[in-house]
């Protein structure tokens, strides 16, 4: 499973600004009013099983914390750099979920031991002991604020400026989840983003903003924009599933023009 983001442009009314404002930036604000949307998919079917949504001022974390109720201790929950946060990571580890989660390379993570498989163990603090620490205003940390992680290093070659990646984890064994299995494992995260574009690129409208003029039918839109994507993609799964191939051999655009295709009346495809 993954966790992500995206934001939506929704029509330039009264109600829709007054609820979801604009985006304000240096010099100016955006042309239209930005929804922004949390959820929580698989990755290999892309199917998107839960989402929250809200102003564009209300940050992923924010948002990710209404959706932890809705991780499971069998799920191995991934997401970018920009979603950790000490507390975060603390609220989700709590729902029993596995955690494979990318961080920026400004958090510090001290190497206590040195695994064979090339990962090493760490473990995380608060902000404000790490900050008390590096000014010498504590010399001692409660056992109750370190959380133990496992850290996985490696470097992406392919590019034109090759990148370090670094992961926390809390499979602290790493004979459960080798270190190789993991770095390829994240790159799976990135089934999430193709999700989500092909809702923003293909399910809506060419101009690429919702239609609804007012806040509780911008909501509406959005919820059946991800009902109508998941029922594709359940209808993508159950074909793929048919004939014994991944359902990544199988086009997401050509499978959303076979079922309008399908649907020469709206009667026949009641709410």
């Amino acid at each position: 499973m993954a966790i992500d983001g995206v934001i939506l442009d929704v029509p330039d009314t009264p109600e829709n600004v007054e609820r979801f404002e604009k985006f304000v930036y240096r010099g100016g604000t955006s042309a239209f009013p930005q929804v922004r949307l949390v959820g929580l998919a698989e990755c290999g079917t892309h199917a998107i099983v839960a989402a929250e949504l809200d102003s564009w001022r209300t940050y992923e974390r924010a948002l990710t914390e209404r959706l932890l109720p809705q991780f499971r201790p069998d799920m191995l929950v991934m997401a970018d750099r920009g979603f950790f946060s000490y507390d975060l990571w603390t609220h989700a580890a709590a729902t029993g979920a596995t955690l494979l989660w990318r961080v920026a390379a400004s958090v510090q993570l001290p190497v206590l031991a040195q695994l064979p498989d090339g990962s090493y163990q760490s473990e995380l603090l608060p902000k404000r002991i790490k900050t008390d620490l590096k000014r010498g205003k504590r010399r001692t940390v409660p056992d109750d604020v370190r959380i133990p992680v496992r850290v996985v290093e490696y470097r992406v070659t392919n590019r034109d400026s090759p990148e370090t990646i670094r992961l926390v984890t809390t499979i602290t064994d790493h004979k459960l989840g080798p270190a190789a299995q993991l770095a390829a494992l994240y790159a799976e995260r990135w089934e999430f983003e193709i999700g989500l574009d092909e809702i923003e690129t293909h399910q809506i409208a060419n101009s690429r903003v919702l239609r609804s003029k007012k806040p509780d039918l911008v909501e509406q839109e959005i919820w059946a924009l991800l009902l109508t994507h998941y029922a594709i993609r359940h209808l993508m799964h159950e074909a793929a599933d048919d004939i014994g191939i991944d359902e990544d051999r199988l086009s997401f655009i050509r499978s959303l023009r076979v079922v309008r295709r399908s649907i020469v009346s709206d009667g026949e495809f009641p709410p």
